[in-house]
């Protein structure tokens, strides 16, 4: 299974975005700080996310 850059930072985004907007909403009010921090969470994740490269496959079976 190959999995695109592209998917792979969508994914991250989406998890620190929920993870940060989870956190920011406990007091159930969303100042502009945690708005901030959370677009800053979604975009350092797609940022890092997508410049780390997949790791390569090996081309030989069972690592020969």
């Amino acid at each position: 299974m190959r999995i695109s850059r592209y998917a792979k930072s969508i994914v991250s985004g989406v998890a620190a975005g929920t993870t940060a907007a989870v956190t920011a909403i406990q007091d159930n009010v969303l100042t502009t700080g945690e708005g901030v921090t959370i677009a800053l969470a979604v975009l350092g994740a797609w940022g890092i996310t997508y410049a780390v490269p997949n790791r390569q496959t090996r081309t030989t079976p069972y690592g020969q």
